[in-house]
């Protein structure tokens, strides 16, 4: 066959054959006698080249058999039906001929002898045969089957080339369920337990040589979450305004800054303990008052500027190195003093303290900028919680010395059982407490206890820092009602700025 698909092997022209579509290989792959041949026309559709037939002639009868179709050659393709040279005239036009037999094919429509859509044959099985393309032409096409953005043909072609091809197998499933993770419903905000169960995995395959104190786990965490968020915010939510609220005496007061100021006033506050361990105080210590307070006033208005995002750098350096300092301490460290000014706290303490405050500070920076903040661990709000529990007895005698609390009703020796109020914290981080009422120096007791008060973890935790009233704290209350207010006043004056 040449070129332009006129003569055929034996020479003789062929008129009007139409060109197969669809795809096929390459022209010097293709054979001829594995070509498939067009699908024979319907009778009387067609006729012999020399002549046209009269199409008034009489059509068969019924019953009688359609005379059988010569054979064509076996090396010679049959040669479709010829078109009218254009010299010549058209043929007239067909008179109706009644319908088809049970036996016999349709008749051709007016437009078969023009080669119009009466004489196409249907396609069908070009359109569902599977391309014939190399391997790595496969290959490539893996991302778009993954995607569903192949066409039929390369589909067919792809998934058939699947059921053979083991490592192209192997990757398609891989890119089918990467494309799965492109269309999760799932939020964004990483698991806050993500970290926690990273280091523990990684510290389970190799432990740290020197490892950080458990006493200052809950330090290290709460400041990594809250630089978690920091690093997560634009630079104008620095300048956004953070209300910091406390509780003096009976009253609650406020204090307006923004986040910037917040991560100065943790990092003033920590240089208390950057002091006890000998390091560089932020406020250049000497003549740095020890107040908490105090401390952050004089940082804020040592400030010449409002402060920036420029403040998260030094502060997140000064808790490393106390972190680090602490842990190559050793384990005397833990009891080292560290003066708040009107009292003071053991380091192991402190470290737990300040750990609250970078929490509480963390959800009003976070409410702040409508940002998502959870509770800490149930671990550590455990400790938390005990902390609080350990001071109530003393910031209750501190209140009755002031006149704020009600007189001790039954003293005793120091180390004994006194009259005791059952704390009862449910839900996360809950336990059990019992806080002496009459003495610092007398042991709580279940035996004594004359009151019970029952609340959440968390609701106690915001009681503590100063973020809801007492009155609207306890969730049940039974016993003594005198002894139940002056713990849960207590709790709330242990909050400051």
């Amino acid at each position: 066959m040449n070129g332009d698909g006129r003569e055929s092997e034996g020479g003789e022209e062929v008129r009007g054959a139409r060109r197969i579509p669809g795809p096929r290989g390459a022209a010097d792959d293709l054979d001829l006698a594995s070509v498939p041949l067009p699908p024979l026309p319907p009778p009387g559709g067609t006729a012999p080249d020399e002549a046209v037939p009269d199409q008034s002639a009489p059509k068969p009868e019924r019953d009688e058999p359609e005379p059988p179709a010569a054979d064509p050659e076996p090396d010679e393709p049959e040669p479709p039906a010829a078109e009218p040279e254009p010299d010549e005239p058209a043929p007239p036009a067909a008179e109706p001929v009644p319908g088809p037999g049970p036996d016999l094919a349709p008749a051709p429509g007016p437009d078969a002898a023009d080669g119009g859509p009466a004489d196409r044959s249907p396609e069908p099985f070009v359109s569902s045969a599977p391309v014939d393309l190399p391997h790595q032409v496969l290959k490539a096409l893996l991302g778009a089957w993954a995607l569903s953005a192949c066409s039929a043909e390369e589909t067919a072609a792809v998934e058939d080339h699947l059921t053979g091809c083991a490592p192209c197998a192997d990757e398609a499933l891989r890119l089918r369920d990467a494309v799965g993770l492109l269309h999760t419903d799932g939020s964004l905000d990483l698991d806050p337990t993500l970290r926690t169960r990273v280091l523990d995995g990684c510290f389970g395959r190799r432990p740290a040589r020197i490892p950080v104190p458990e006493w200052a786990a809950p330090y290290d965490a709460e400041t990594a979450r809250l630089d978690a968020l920091l690093r997560d915010i634009g630079d104008s939510e620095w300048h956004a305004p953070v209300r910091l609220q406390w509780f003096e005496e009976e009253r609650q007061v406020s204090r307006r800054t923004s986040v910037a100021g917040v991560i100065g006033h943790l990092m003033a506050v920590d240089g208390l303990l950057s002091a006890a361990l000998g390091l560089d105080d932020p406020l250049d210590g000497g003549g740095a008052p020890l107040d908490p307070t105090e401390r952050t006033e004089t940082y804020w208005s040592a400030t010449r500027r409002p402060p920036t995002r420029a403040v998260r750098e030094p502060w997140r350096a000064q808790s490393h190195e106390l972190i680090r300092t602490a842990s190559f301490a050793g384990r005397n460290v833990a009891e080292t003093s560290v003066s708040y000014g009107a009292f003071a706290l053991p380091l192991q303490d402190a470290a737990l303290d300040r750990a609250f405050e970078c929490w509480v500070h963390g959800g009003d920076i976070a409410d702040a900028v409508d940002y998502p903040y959870p509770a800490p661990s149930a671990a550590h709000l455990h400790r938390m919680i005990d902390l609080a529990a350990r001071m109530l007895p003393g910031a209750l005698a501190g209140r009755r010395g002031t006149g704020l609390a009600g007189p001790a009703k039954d003293l005793v020796t120091a180390g004994a059982p006194g009259r005791s109020l059952h704390l009862e914290i449910e839900g996360h981080g809950g336990g059990d407490w019992y806080i002496a009422l009459d003495s610092p120096a007398a042991v709580g007791a279940p035996e004594r206890a004359v009151a019970q008060v029952a609340l959440d973890g968390v609701e106690f935790c915001r009681l503590v820092a100063g973020h809801i009233s007492p009155v609207e704290a306890a969730a049940g209350q039974e016993g003594d009602r005198e002894a139940i207010r002056d713990v849960l006043f207590a709790a709330a004056s242990l909050s400051r700025l």
